[in-house]
């Protein structure tokens, strides 16, 4: 009865203990909760002041290389080639011989035509200076002669009208002498008609057959000559021969490429720019041209801002021509090019990154680190933009402090906590320190265990020895 009265009581204080141990866990749960609960958070940010310096709307696009001039050569009648004076590389000037085509039947025709030329320039000079004079001379005098029998045979009729008249001549002699006067009147209204006409459309009719037939000779044997020179092929441009598929004894074709001619003296970049970007450019601008494999781009303009947009692909073409001739630009290669749109002097410039835009889309803001050790909310305008800075226009002064990292979406007010950037190079250096630190570490382990083995081998053979000497006091004592 004892011992039971005893268990109860044990069992009874037993109970009691676990449940002051739950209300003292259960209290000092609710107060971490409390402290945690009052404990306002805390966010880790890094921050650059905003800089007064000078930023640029740079356009980045790729481009193509191309030559200011280009030609490629084709012929205008379809011949055998007899000739080539030039290979691929050749340096040519304007007007000289590139190569010749067999031409052997247009010469013979040229000669042909020269003939005839020549024949109706001989025939319009006679027609000029000795036929149509002759002729005119021989009209002029049988006008002359026509009016002196016309004054002569009326001067005799009326001498006779008189006589008769008086009764001293017969009417026969009257009769007589006023049929001669009546064909000298003929005669000489004949003969002046065919002066006037000679002298007026005869010449001019004259002139102009003898003339057409000499232009009509001279057409033919330019159309000849200018058949014959087709069968020279000569460079448009200045430039350099790039290409030149066919060999001598191919058949040259009518308007089929025959020779290239480039003049890379002055090489530009021909790039597609977006309606909005290109807006913004204008002739005049500097511009950059990087080469894949050099390390230094190469300085340039823009030339050209295309008036028209390109209806395939929506893009402006925008062409940047380098200012001296590099033998690292060739045509047909791809660039990237960086123009330069607008430049403002003295801005506040902060990092691309530290700008936000508004939930509502109607703005943009960034987070200033105040002096309470809080993030403030700037409401700002932002003007020029590129792939690093963005310009404030205004919202903020330089020096001020801008969440550059971890301000993203964090509300205005939020408490922070300004960390500075590690440098690249102690960041090395901690590294390295730590990987020697970690290699002095596994030489100690290794080297703690090689001790520790060796300790235990000795405790054993301790042990061993002891117990040979356990069993040998034993034995002894047998």
């Amino acid at each position: 009865m004892k011992i039971k009265s005893l268990y109860g009581m044990h069992r009874h204080f037993k109970l009691a203990a676990i449940a002051a141990g739950t209300t003292l866990t259960l209290s000092l749960a609710w107060g971490c909760a409390k402290a945690e609960k009052e404990k306002e958070p805390e966010v880790s940010v890094q921050t650059t002041p905003a800089e007064k310096e000078d930023i640029s709307q740079i356009v980045n696009e790729e481009a193509v290389i191309f030559p200011l001039q280009q030609a490629t050569v084709a012929p205008k009648i379809t011949s055998t080639i007899k000739q080539f004076l030039v290979q691929r590389g050749s340096k040519v000037k304007k007007g000289q011989l590139l190569a010749i085509l067999e031409n052997a039947d247009l010469s013979a025709a040229a000669e042909s035509s020269r003939g005839e030329f020549d024949q109706a320039q001989a025939a319009y000079t006679t027609a000029v200076t000795s036929g149509l004079p002759q002729q005119i001379q021989k009209a002029e005098l049988d006008a002359e002669s026509a009016k002196s029998a016309f004054d002569a045979a009326e001067k005799v009729y009326n001498s006779r009208k008189q006589l008769f008249q008086q009764g001293a001549l017969p009417r026969r002699e009257l009769d007589a002498a006023e049929v001669a006067l009546v064909a000298a009147r003929s005669q000489n209204e004949q003969t002046q008609k065919q002066l006037a006409d000679l002298q007026r459309v005869g010449k001019e009719q004259a002139l102009k057959s003898a003339q057409g037939q000499r232009l009509a000779a001279e057409g033919k044997y330019h159309g000849a000559a200018a058949q014959l020179s087709y069968s020279e092929i000569k460079s448009p441009i200045d430039g350099v021969v790039t290409d030149r598929p066919l060999y001598v004894g191919d058949l040259a074709t009518a308007n089929q490429p025959l020779l290239t001619v480039m003049n890379i003296s002055k090489l530009i970049a021909k790039g597609h720019i977006p309606q909005s970007e290109a807006a913004q450019l204008k002739v005049g601008n500097p511009a950059q041209l990087k080469v894949p494999g050099m390390d230094e781009p190469i300085e340039g303009k823009v030339t050209l801002v295309s008036p028209a947009l390109d209806p395939g692909s929506t893009t402006i073409e925008v062409w940047v021509e380098a200012k001296k001739p590099n033998p690292a630009l060739r045509p047909g290669i791809t660039v990237q090019v960086a123009m330069t749109a607008k430049t403002a002097k003295e801005a506040v410039v902060v990092p691309a990154a530290a700008v936000y835009k508004n939930p509502e889309g109607n703005g943009n803001y960034v987070l200033v680190a105040g002096t309470d050790d809080k993030a403030h909310l700037k409401p700002v305008q932002v003007g020029i933009r590129n792939g690093e800075d963005a310009q404030i226009v205004s919202g903020i002064n330089p020096g001020d402090p801008v969440i550059t990292a971890g301000g993203y979406a964090v509300p205005d007010g939020t408490k922070i906590k300004v960390e500075k950037p590690e440098a690249p190079e102690k960041a090395g250096a901690d590294k390295e320190g730590a990987d020697k630190a970690g290699a002095d570490k596994a030489d100690k382990k290794d080297a703690g265990d090689a001790d520790d083995k060796d300790k235990k081998d000795d405790g054993d053979k301790k042990d061993e020895k002891k117990g040979g000497a356990a069993a040998k006091s034993e034995k002894e004592k047998e």
